[in-house]
């Protein structure tokens, strides 16, 4: 009797899978959202000049894996709509970085975290408790490390006292060129306009945020 032969059965071929995609997308996709809803409270030195780095890669990334999940779209037809999902993911990022107010979402979440820390400061400096600290500025105050930290570049904050009362300022960015945004107490009746960081040029923005709270911009 002849011997019988051995039959073999060839294993299924693995099914292509998107899920090395979807992670990427989704990371990529959260960590440009997060750059651009925080990058102007960053944008002081030193961060500014980490920014610089950050932003060219994050958008290069960006770019280049939504680039790559449209090559996935050829997929669909063999392996389903699941490959259209990393473009989708994608496409509803950037339409949130076109039309979603992410800086001024971030500009809210920072006035509301600080606000009561920063009206206790306010509250220090009408009292005179604390007074301008810096030799080389007579307007500054550094409220140093054993302080909360509700200014940036430093925890620095700038005074201003008139005739109506005492103007705070706690700096959101501080550019190199004294340019600068921030959060500005003003007292009651006060006008931010008449800060004397104005005197010479106008705020470019100044908005309400609450009764004697303004964002302001030169």
């Amino acid at each position: 009797m002849a011997g019988s032969v051995p039959r073999t059965i060839a294993a299924p071929a693995a099914r292509p899978s998107v899920r090395p995609a979807l992670v990427t997308a989704i990371a990529i996709s959260a960590v440009t959202l997060l750059i651009a809803t925080w990058e102007s409270l960053m944008a002081d030195w030193p961060s500014g000049f980490v920014l610089l780095g950050v932003l060219p890669l994050a958008a290069l990334a960006f770019c280049g894996c939504a680039l790559w999940s449209v090559t996935l779209l050829l997929r669909v037809s063999d392996g389903g709509a699941k490959f259209a999902l990393p473009f989708l993911i994608y496409a509803l990022t950037l339409a949130v970085l076109v039309y979603a107010p992410l800086q001024q979402i971030a500009l809210q979440q920072n006035f509301h975290w600080h606000r009561q820390n920063r009206e206790r400061i306010v509250a220090r400096v009408e009292a005179g408790e604390l007074k301008p600290n810096v030799s080389h500025n007579r307007n500054l105050i550094a409220l140093g490390d054993g302080e909360p930290n509700v200014s940036a570049a430093g925890n620095d904050i700038v005074v201003d006292a008139t005739d109506e009362g005492t103007y705070v300022l706690f700096l959101t960015t501080r550019g190199l060129k004294h340019s600068f945004t921030g959060f500005l107490h003003v007292p009651s009746g006060g006008d931010p306009r008449k800060f004397f960081e104005f005197e010479d040029k106008p705020p470019s923005q100044f908005v309400r945020y609450d009764e004697r709270w303004y964002f302001v911009a030169n």
